[in-house]
C-alpha cells in the first residue's frame, strides 16, 4: 500500500473507521447502466426517503408525480388492461396483456413499494406493467393500508384477504406474490401470515429490494448512505434513524415474526420457493443476503441475485440491461415455480 493511502482502522470494539475513497464506475457494468451512473452527476437527488416532505398528502403526490413519466413510457411500450377492482373487500388495480393473451391458470400478486407509506398508484403500475406484459401474467395490485393511518398488521391483512379470494378461482400453488423495497418485505410478510393463519401457502414469492428483516439491519445501510445516497446512513452519532415507515411498525416487537420473519428458522420453513434480488449498492443488501441465508438454512428452495453496480430496486430501470435481465429472471421464476 503506498504511503499516501490511508488504511482502514479497527476498534477494539468492532467498529471500522474507513478512510475516504473514489469508488469508479465497475468495469462489470452494461455501457448503458454505467451511463446512468454518470448522469447522476447532473441529474437532481431524489428524497427516496422522505426526509424533505412531512404532509403524506404531498409526498403521496410528490411520489405519484415522480412515477408518471416512467408510467407513461410504460403504458407505450406494453400494451396493457388496467382494470380498478374490489377483491375480497379491498382496492386492486387488474392488469393483464392488452390482448387477453394471459395464463388463464396463474395469478400475481402485485404489492408495491414506498415505505409502507406511499406508492399507489404510481409505484404499483410500475411494477406490475412489465410483469402483466411480458409475463403473460394477470397481475393484481394491491391498495394495501399503510402508515400514518394504519400500523402492521394491516397491510398483510389486506394482502391475506385479496389472497384468500382468488383461491376461489386458482390454485394457491398457480399464485405468486411479489413487490420490491416495502412490497419486498410485506411479500415475506405475507408468506409468513398465511400459513400461520389457515391458509394455503402460495406457490413462490418474490422479495426484490428488500428482506425479511428491517431495512436498516446490517451493514448495507451504511456503505449504501454513502455511495448510493438514496437513502441516508444509520446517524453517525449513534442516535435513533429517522423512520421512512411514518410508524407503521409503532408498538411491534422487534422481532415480532408476522412483521420480521427472516429472525425465525421455523417461520422461514413455511416459505415457498423464493427470489430475493438487492444490488452491491443498494440498502437493502444485507437484509436480502441475511433473509437468502436463513432460507436455505431452513431447507428452503431461495435464489439470490445480487445486481453489480446497481442500487435499490433496480428491476424498475428496464432501461438498462441489468434491469431487463432482473425482469426476465423473475418471470422465469415464476413461470418454473407456479406448477402445483
Amino acid at each position: 500500500m503506498g504511503q499516501d493511502q490511508a488504511a482502514p482502522q479497527f476498534e477494539a470494539n468492532g467498529d471500522v473507521r474507513v478512510p475516504a475513497f473514489v469508488l469508479p464506475v465497475s468495469d462489470l457494468l452494461s455501457e448503458e447502466a454505467a451511463a446512468f451512473q454518470r448522469a447522476r452527476a447532473t441529474t437532481p437527488a431524489f428524497d427516496a426517503a422522505g426526509e424533505q416532505e412531512a404532509d403524506v398528502a404531498v409526498r403521496r403526490e410528490q411520489i405519484n408525480a415522480y412515477a408518471a413519466a416512467g408510467v407513461a413510457r410504460l403504458r407505450e411500450n406494453f400494451a396493457v388492461e388496467i382494470v380498478p377492482r374490489v377483491i375480497g373487500g379491498v382496492e386492486v388495480l387488474d392488469v393483464t396483456p392488452a390482448d387477453s393473451g394471459h395464463d388463464p391458470e396463474r395469478v400475481l400478486i402485485n404489492l408495491h413499494g414506498g415505505a409502507f407509506t406511499v406508492g399507489w398508484d404510481g409505484i404499483a403500475l410500475m411494477e406490475a406493467i412489465p410483469i402483466a406484459a411480458l409475463g403473460k401474467f394477470r397481475v393484481v395490485s394491491v391498495n394495501y393500508r399503510m402508515a400514518p393511518e394504519h400500523r402492521h398488521p394491516a397491510g398483510v391483512e389486506d394482502v391475506a384477504a385479496v389472497y384468500a379470494a382468488l383461491l376461489t378461482d386458482y390454485a394457491p400453488g398457480r399464485i405468486g406474490i411479489y413487490g420490491g423495497s416495502a412490497g419486498g418485505a410485506l411479500t415475506a410478510q405475507a408468506a409468513a401470515w398465511l400459513p400461520a393463519h389457515g391458509l394455503p401457502q402460495a406457490g413462490a414469492v418474490g422479495i426484490f429490494g428488500a428482506g425479511g428483516v428491517p431495512f436498516g439491519a446490517g451493514e448495507s445501510a451504511y456503505v449504501a448512505g454513502y455511495i448510493d445516497g438514496s437513502f441516508p446512513p444509520p446517524p453517525a452519532d449513534g442516535s435513533t434513524a429517522i423512520d421512512i415507515t411514518r410508524g407503521y411498525f409503532d408498538d411491534c416487537d422487534p422481532r415480532d415474526p408476522s412483521a420480521w420473519p427472516g429472525y425465525h428458522l421455523d417461520v422461514l420453513a413455511t416459505f415457498p420457493p423464493t427470489l430475493v434480488i438487492t444490488g452491491t449498492r443498494a440498502m437493502d443488501l444485507s437484509p436480502a443476503i441475511f433473509t437468502n441465508s436463513q432460507l436455505l438454512k431452513a431447507g428452503v428452495r431461495s435464489t439470490l441475485i445480487v445486481g453489480e453496480g446497481m442500487g435499490h430496486c433496480y428491476h424498475y430501470n428496464i432501461g438498462i440491461p441489468e434491469g431487463r435481465d432482473a425482469v426476465a429472471a423473475i418471470l422465469s421464476f415464476f413461470r418454473e415455480n407456479l406448477n402445483r
